[in-house]
């Protein structure tokens, strides 16, 4: 039997939580940067349409549009939902974090927290159940991953390969191509997942 997603009050304001800090932000940022809504769009490959629905605080965009709009921003997407440290140590609480992504049978990618762009460094925990998948068009050139799963079987498909990852096994990733995380099992898929996209990795993108 295909599992059930309830749309709990919880979940509803948290994506309004969300929604409404990356609308502030992403105002904040552009105008910080002196950028109109079409140069941002220009800059990033974002439609003026998504921006403006974004900055409304209407829009449901995903990791992708606002990885392109961090970037074109010299921030992260840390910055764009408030996890990001800007002192020697900050404690980020579980109701603090922000789940960005939302399966169809209830699976979730919830950034932990992340650094201050423009160089990004980003925790996330991902559940993925029987039969969902995630798909990303790529990051930055010299973008690495290193994912650890913790329970399931992970398929990470890079460009045309896959390569399955057990339970227990950790894998250092290059994903500047399309990529996707897949469970093709029949248990709940768990794992954690580090992203570095850094300045200098555009420069030497070698492992």
């Amino acid at each position: 039997m295909e599992k059930k997603v309830n749309i709990s009050t919880e979940t509803v304001a948290d994506v309004e939580r969300i929604s409404a800090t990356v609308s502030q932000n992403l105002k904040l940022f552009r105008r910080q940067s002196g950028l109109t809504l079409d140069d941002l769009s220009r800059k990033s490959g974002v439609s003026k349409g998504m921006l403006v629905e974004i900055e409304k605080g209407t829009a449901n965009p995903s990791i992708a549009t606002l990885c392109r709009a961090a970037t074109a921003l010299g921030v992260s997407v840390a910055d764009f939902v408030g996890v990001a440290a800007s002192v020697p140590v900050r404690i980020v609480p579980p109701e603090d974090t922000s789940t960005l992504w939302r399966g169809p049978k209830g699976g979730t990618a919830t950034l932990l927290v992340g650094t201050h762009g423009p160089d990004e460094i980003e925790l996330w925990r991902w559940t993925l159940f029987p039969g969902e998948i995630f798909e990303s068009p790529g990051h930055s050139p010299g973008t690495l991953e290193l994912l650890n799963v913790e329970a399931g079987e992970l398929t990470l498909k890079l460009a045309d390969s896959e390569h399955v990852v057990q339970a227990g096994s950790s894998v250092l990733a290059r994903t500047e191509e399309k990529h996707a995380y897949i469970n093709y099992g029949k248990e709940e898929l768990r794992f954690v997942m580090a992203v570095a996209e850094l300045q200098r990795a555009r420069v030497r993108t070698g492992l």
